[in-house]
Parts: structure tokens; C-alpha cells; sequence
């Protein structure tokens, strides 16, 4: 029988600190009465992201940042930082048992992905789970390179995610990047750093693609069954932790 997912569809646009809190509350929840949701959702204003661990204050110029205004959060999950503006954004909160582990959980939302894309025309492949003949020297932005089993086009990264554990429950979000670029990390960043190792949708198509076309195109394949839900039903997240500069900085 097949598992009962509730699902969101964000399409308004939510600012980063309010977006990162929403997956947390999406995971506070799996891991309390073991539910597991989809949501899909965008940014506004446009945002960058650090991961969880990522040393913001050595790799990133936080006055240059603020003299932009660009809006700017750290994210519940690992990985490099991603700048978020063209894209459709999931987020998966569920058991990790529902999946086997986290890995099986991580590789198998990339194959549901993948189907969608290649329902809408989309050229796309898993990256293969091996490790890289050679390893970068220092981290770096999320699209600068491909991970196993992330999602390919053309040879370059087009969806980058990251997961976070809570006891018996996980999140995994990222980004499908529908047109752009990531060169706002370059313009914010301390070092010079490559940031050409991604593409988009739109690139992938040969077309522009809209939010509603992926986001329904996903819905579609999913694969199990998907009740639409009201973002109220999920307890009011709370912000607090993600406007704070001590989380966004502490690193």
C-alpha cells in the first residue's frame, strides 16, 4: 500500500528565514507523529543560503552582503551555499525507515525528480554514487560541482540538495534551477571561486519553463499518494532562529 504524503504547493514566494523555518517545522513534525510531507516553494525576495556547517564568515564578505541588501539565511541542512531566485525548491520532512536510510532516502528523491524532468523533455541522469578521482581541496558553493546521485543535465549539476537528521526523521531540500545563474556567490565570496559547474532547466529545454509547469510535473511523479494540504495545518513555525545573525554568522 502506498504511503499518504501531505503535500504544498508554495508558489507565492517566502523570504528565506520564513522558508527555512517551514522545512523545520515540516521535520519537527515527522518526527513527531511520523508524517511525511512534500513541498514545493519559492523565494522572494531572492536569497542565499549558507549550509549548516559552512564557515560563512571566512569563505563570504558579510559587508559587502549587506551594502547589496541581499536577504540571507542558514539553512537547517549541510552543503555549500546556493543563491536562490529561478528555481523550484522542494523540501521532503519524512521517517528515515519510509526510505531505508538516509542515503537510499537521498538517491531515491533524485530518481522521482529525474522522471519529472524527463516528463517534461529534459535530458537528465543521476550522478553515479562513486567517489570523485579527485576531491576538491576546499569546499565550496552548492552548483560548483556534482555529488553521487545528484541530478545531471548535459553533464553539469541542475538540482543540488541537502539533508539534516532529527532522531528518526529527515529533511532533504534543494534547488531546481529553472533559469539564472549562480554568480552572486562569486560576487559575495572572499575567494575566487568557480561557480560554472551548474545549468538550468531553461538551458536544458531549449525553452523557458515556468514554476507551475516543473511543480506540477513533480506532483505527477511522485510515485505515491500526495493529499494537498494547507501550509496552516503544520504548527507556526518560528523565525527566531533563522533571523538571528549569531545562527546566520556563527561560523
Amino acid at each position: 500500500m502506498a504511503q499518504a504524503w501531505h503535500l504544498f504547493v508554495d508558489a507565492g514566494g517566502r523570504s528565506g528565514a520564513t522558508n527555512m523555518a517551514t522545512d523545520q517545522a515540516m521535520l519537527d513534525e515527522a518526527d513527531r507523529v511520523r508524517s511525511s510531507t512534500l513541498r514545493l516553494y519559492r523565494w522572494d525576495p531572492p536569497c542565499l543560503s549558507f549550509g549548516r556547517n559552512e564557515a560563512a564568515t571566512l569563505h563570504y564578505d558579510r559587508k559587502r552582503i549587506e551594502r547589496l541588501g541581499i536577504d540571507v539565511v542558514r539553512r537547517p541542512t549541510g552543503g555549500g551555499a546556493v543563491w536562490h531566485e529561478q528555481e523550484v525548491t522542494y523540501a521532503v520532512a519524512a521517517p528515515i525507515d519510509g526510505f531505508g536510510s538516509l542515503r537510499e532516502a537521498y538517491c531515491a528523491i533524485h530518481e522521482r525528480l529525474a522522471v519529472a524532468l524527463r516528463a517534461l523533455g529534459a535530458e537528465v541522469s543521476v550522478a553515479p554514487t562513486r567517489p570523485p578521482a579527485h576531491p576538491p581541496t576546499r569546499p565550496g558553493p552548492c552548483f560548483n560541482a556534482a555529488v553521487g546521485g545528484e541530478i545531471l543535465a548535459g553533464g553539469r549539476k541542475l538540482v543540488g540538495s541537502a539533508q539534516v537528521r532529527q532522531r528518526k526523521a529527515f529533511l532533504q531540500h534543494g534547488s531546481i534551477l529553472l533559469d539564472g545563474s549562480q554568480e552572486m556567490i562569486a560576487d559575495v565570496r572572499r575567494q575566487t571561486s568557480d561557480v560554472s559547474g551548474s545549468t538550468t532547466l531553461s538551458i536544458a529545454l531549449g525553452r523557458s519553463v515556468t514554476f507551475e509547469e516543473v511543480s506540477n510535473a513533480i506532483v505527477r511523479a511522485w510515485g505515491e499518494s500526495l493529499t494537498s494540504t494547507a501550509l496552516d495545518r503544520l504548527r507556526p513555525p518560528s523565525t527566531a532562529l533563522f533571523l538571528d545573525p549569531a545562527w546566520t554568522w556563527r561560523r
